[in-house]
Formats: C-alpha cells, sequence, structure tokens
C-alpha cells in the first residue's frame, strides 16, 4: 500500500520534534558546569576541605589549602597554595575577587569567623578570629591581625606588623584609629561571617548555571 501524503507529512513532522528533543537535550548537558573545576591538586599537594566549605566555580583552590566546615570562597577568588599552607578557619568567608598567597617561612592563616571583604590581598600573614578585612585591602607577610580587629576598606598593612585585638585600623599605611569593645568588634566580623555561612549554604544548595 502506498502512503498517502497526509501520512508521509505526519511522519516527516515526528521525525523533525525528535531530532529537535535531541538537540535541547545535549544543550541541556552542556549548560552543566563542571564544579570540580574549581579546586585543583598541584604534584602531591591536595586541598582538604571540609564537606560543609563551599568553593565556587569559578574560584581557584590550588594545592595546601585546608578550609575548615563553614568556610567558603567566593566568585573570582584565587588561594594559590604552592609554597606554605593557607588555612581558612571554621566559617570564614574569602569574598569575590580577592587573591590568598603564601611565601616560603610565611604561612596565611585565617581564624574562625573571620570575613575577608571583596578585592582583599592577603600575603603570608595572621588574622586573628572574628576579624573584618575591609574591601581592597592589603595585608603583606608576616603581620599578625589580632582578635576581633577591624581593618578599614582599602588599607594597607605593611610586612611583620602587629595590630592588637579590637583595633579600628585605617589608611595606608594603617593606623590604629580606635579600640573596639568586643559587643562593637562583634557586629562587624561575627555577624559578617554568619550572613556568610547561611549564604554560602543557599549557594551550595540552589546555585544552577542557565
Amino acid at each position: 500500500r502506498v502512503p498517502s501524503v497526509a501520512m508521509l507529512r505526519l511522519f516527516r513532522a515526528q521525525k523533525a520534534f525528535t531530532s529537535c528533543q535531541s538537540v535541547r537535550q545535549l544543550a541541556a548537558v552542556r549548560r552543566v558546569p563542571n564544579r570540580a573545576m574549581a579546586v585543583y591538586r598541584l604534584g602531591e599537594d591536595e586541598p582538604e576541605l571540609h564537606k560543609d566549605s563551599w568553593v565556587a566555580p569559578n574560584a581557584a583552590v590550588i594545592g595546601k589549602v585546608r578550609m575548615e566546615e563553614g568556610s567558603s570562597v567566593w566568585f573570582g577568588t584565587t588561594v594559590r597554595g604552592d609554597n606554605e599552607l593557607i588555612h581558612i578557619g571554621k566559617n570564614s568567608n574569602i569574598q569575590d575577587g580577592c587573591t590568598l598567597h603564601s611565601d616560603m617561612g610565611f604561612p596565611l592563616t585565617v581564624g574562625s569567623n573571620v570575613t575577608v571583604g571583596h578585592m582583599v590581598m592577603l600575603h603570608g600573614c595572621n588574622i586573628g578570629d572574628g576579624a573584618l578585612i575591609g574591601i581592597g585591602s592589603t595585608i603583606l607577610n608576616g603581620v599578625k591581625i589580632g582578635k576581633g580587629a577591624v581593618i578599614g576598606a582599602h588599607t594597607l598593612i605593611p610586612e611583620n606588623k602587629v595590630i592588637p585585638d579590637y583595633a579600628l585600623v585605617m589608611g595606608t599605611p594603617g593606623k590604629v584609629v580606635k579600640e573596639l569593645t568586643p559587643e562593637q568588634a562583634a557586629n562587624f566580623g561575627q555577624k559578617g561571617a554568619d550572613g556568610y555561612v547561611k549564604n554560602s549554604a543557599r549557594f551550595k544548595r540552589d546555585l544552577s548555571e542557565i
């Protein structure tokens, strides 16, 4: 029996629809981001990430890096552990566009409940628990930032400088301008850290590419 013109048209339409569906499915697969590419082994050195930490898909966490529970590394940040260990403490956040690096003899330690603002450079320094490092600041080798200290935006802390606990520091180079109470300091560092723990959990759960 010879198929009718209507049947041939229906067959062609069904074939075209199936082909379109396949293209859509392939496109959907390609849209899934490769989140594992944010974390890199360097030789024998592999980052140690707590299961409840989070790294943004386009960040780079490389080599000798340890991230504790609730810590987060945000978009466009580089954490390059090709020298000494870089340790990011519990519930601390490293916000968008930061650079963290160490030199030999100068490991980099970020304590617990620390907020590191956007575009900060941390290099071979020690940041105390509950501190806040303001947007665009630069902290150099050998610096020790005290517990609960607040470093104002775009502040430069030169090498080997020691910042006391609960100090408010501003300027280039940075100078102590005020001593904060523990309650005042908590409104900066601890409050910011708490918010970022919640936000990183949200991003870990809900972020998807479109």
